[in-house]
Formats: C-alpha cells, structure tokens, sequence
C-alpha cells in the first residue's frame, strides 16, 4: 500500500493508486455504478479496506429525497429471512420505519454478491446491518461511501466510529448459568453457534463466568457448536453426552438449537426436564408451543429492530453534528420459567 503522510486523512488518490485505477472509477465504485467490472469493483473495495478511505458525508444534492431532506428508504441488510427471530426483527424495523414514514428496502447479504451496490444506487437514507460481519469489502464500501449504518449485534467488531445495537448477550448467558446452578447442576453443557461470532462468545463466557464464581471451580461446562442451526445442534449434542453422559444441564444459545437438543435428548431417551434441564436464549413463539415448553432468555427482537431504527435516523440526520462518539446500545435480557428446567436428578454425580 502507498504510504501516506503521518496524520492525513485517506483521500481517493490514494485509493485509486492501492487500486490502480482512477479516480472516477473509485467515485464510481462508491456511487454503486453499473459500468464497472467486477473485477475492478472488488480491487477497489480491497483497497478502500486497506487505505481506511471514509467520505466525510455525502452531498444531500446526490440523495433522492422528500421535503424534509430525508430519503424515503432505508436498507435493511440481513444474511437470511427465515426464522421467528427474523421475522421479529423486521416487524420492529418496518412498524418504526413506517411511523417515520419511510419504507424499508430488504437486501440479502450474499456471501461474494453485490449487495451493496445496489444499495448505493438506491440513495439509502441509512443502512441496518443485522448478524453481518463489519470487516467485509462490502461494508467497507459502504463505510467508504458515507452511508450511515447501524449493526444489529455484528460478528466481529465495528470499525472505529460505525454505531451498534445489540442486546446483553453475556449477561444472558450468565442468567443461564444461574438458573441451572440454583436448581443444583454442576455438570452442564453449551450448545454454542459459532466461535468466530462476538454474541456466541459473549453468552458463552457470560455462563462460565457464572459457573466459575458460584461454585469457585466446582462446576463443569462442556461446549459443542451448533452453528445456529437445529439439526447441527443436535449433533452437538449427542457430542457433549458422548463426552460427558453426567450432564445434567444444557444451555443452548438460540431457541432454534435448543429445538435440535429436544431432538437430541429423545433420541437418546431422555427426558426433559426430570433427566436432563434445558435452557434456550431468544424467548421465539417456538418456545411456548414446544413440549415441555422452554425455559429460555427473552431478548427483545422487535424492540431491537425499532431501536436501530430510531438510531439510524438520528445519524442521517446528523443531529449530533458528528462530535459524539459512535453508540454501543445494549439493550436488557430477561429468564423466562417454563417446564423445560427443574432440579438435577438426586443421583446425578459431581464434577469430575
């Protein structure tokens, strides 16, 4: 990479000469141009990545806008559509949008797409990005192009200045720990999503933590991976009892895994609660209609998507003047009883 003068801000020569290429295609590449090559848009998004390129704001000029100098769209960037969870983020997004008279444009983040020009050509008021990863070309880019975004508990951590919201997912976790260790399990499992994700990790320390202070040491926790998906999680499963036929307790990380524990367990003939506890973390519609119905840690998915929402807009219309530091919003978690935990079995062996 070229170097730069200590101190300077990155400038579009700069990137252009990382690229090698010019500079109206660089301003192109950031505008969501068509008449460039894929080849040359991914050079460019490398080296706006590399060079740390960030416009100061883009022109209102530039932006299809109503009256009120706002856009009338916003993007709501997600990796998948499917799922309760899903669906609740998006009805809290589309009810705060809609009152604030803007509609909401859904955009799949396709691993090697071009999402993210199309996004630029839409003249977005802002973008939410929900369960993505920051450090892609494609949010470089749009980082690079001005574009106000908010990230809805991302993979990795935000760049320097870039807002998120998310939900307490280590203290979750440890409201998980507590519950199964008050009600006398010292041999527990996690079925965990995966390891690379900051909220996986963040509920899977938060219930060691927990572990590990109440009992000094005196408590075991087994974790297996079940990459958010319900026939993975029950594999992770028949993993941790493979390794450990003493667990007595298991903490599953998405309310959809802990379906693939249920599953899981009746394979194997054991039952919930009496042999083996079972908590979840989301508190989805599933988590009612399922027998026995799931003990499980509620976060608040249509408040989250209203929340991100509201944030967006304060950024859009940059109401702060950019002198505040970026948000880091963590919003409550909360257990939620039901039949899926009980004591551990009065022949259950210690930790070993």
């Amino acid at each position: 990479m070229p170097p730069r003068p200590a101190g300077s801000r990155p400038t579009l020569s700069l990137v252009a000469k990382t690229a090698g290429t010019s500079v109206p295609t660089v301003s192109k590449v950031l505008r969501g141009g068509t008449d460039v090559s894929a080849e040359t848009r991914a050079k460019v998004m490398e080296a706006v990545q590399a060079v740390g390129y960030t416009r100061r704001g883009g022109s209102k000029g530039e932006s299809a806008r109503d009256e009120t100098g706002l856009s009338q769209v916003l993007d709501l960037v997600v990796t998948h559509f499917e799922g309760s969870w899903a669906n609740l983020l998006i009805a809290g997004v589309g009810r705060e949008a809609s009152a604030a008279g803007l509609d909401v444009v859904l955009t799949l983040a396709e691993p090697g797409g071009d999402w993210v020009s199309r996004v630029l050509r839409r003249r977005t008021a802002g973008v939410i990005g929900t369960l993505v990863d920051p450090a892609s070309h494609q949010f470089g880019a749009l980082f690079a192009a001005g574009v106000p975004v908010v990230l809805i508990d991302p993979m990795s951590a935000p760049p320097p200045g870039v807002a998120s919201i998310g939900v307490a997912n280590w203290e979750g976790g440890r409201m998980a720990a507590e519950h199964l260790l008050s009600l006398g399990h010292r041999r527990m499992g996690v079925v965990a999503g995966h390891a690379r994700h900051l909220f996986s990790r963040a509920r899977v320390d938060g219930f060691r933590g927990a572990a590990d202070t109440a009992t000094a040491g005196g408590a075991t926790v087994s974790v297996a991976h079940g990459g958010w998906n319900r026939a993975k999680a029950a594999t992770a499963t028949h993993t941790l009892l493979d390794g450990d036929p003493g667990i007595t307790g298991i903490f599953a990380c998405a309310d959809s895994m802990a379906l693939g524990v249920y599953d899981a367990l009746a394979a194997r003939g054991l039952r919930i609660p009496e042999d083996i506890s079972v908590v979840g973390f989301d508190d989805l519609p599933e988590a009612q209609y399922i027998t026995p119905g799931l003990t499980t840690v509620r976060q608040p998915s249509t408040e989250l998507g209203a929340a991100a929402v509201k944030l967006l807009l304060d950024l859009s219309r940059g109401e702060d003047g950019g002198t505040r530091s970026p948000a880091r919003m963590r919003l409550a978690t909360e257990l939620v009883l039901r039949a899926s935990t009980g004591p551990a079995p009065a022949d259950a062996a210690p930790p070993r």
